[in-house]
């Protein structure tokens, strides 16, 4: 299956946010595409490099 880590359809601050947690890049890196891509679309309603921290840190919950 594709991994789309590394995407250019991945939006900067979440690829920036991501980079900087490496319990959360692991976590994205080994789900499903379907479920890398459910992860994206929830991305698009951030706002805040904040949140996008926050959002990143708990990634679990998010699925």
């Amino acid at each position: 299956m594709k991994r789309i880590v590394g995407h250019p359809e991945i939006p900067l601050g979440f690829g920036m946010a991501l980079m900087q947690d490496i319990d959360a890049y692991n976590f994205f890196s080994n789900l499903s595409e379907e479920q890398q891509w459910r992860i994206i679309e929830r991305t698009h309603g951030i706002s805040s490099k904040e949140e996008m921290q926050d959002f990143v840190g708990n990634l679990p919950r998010f699925l």
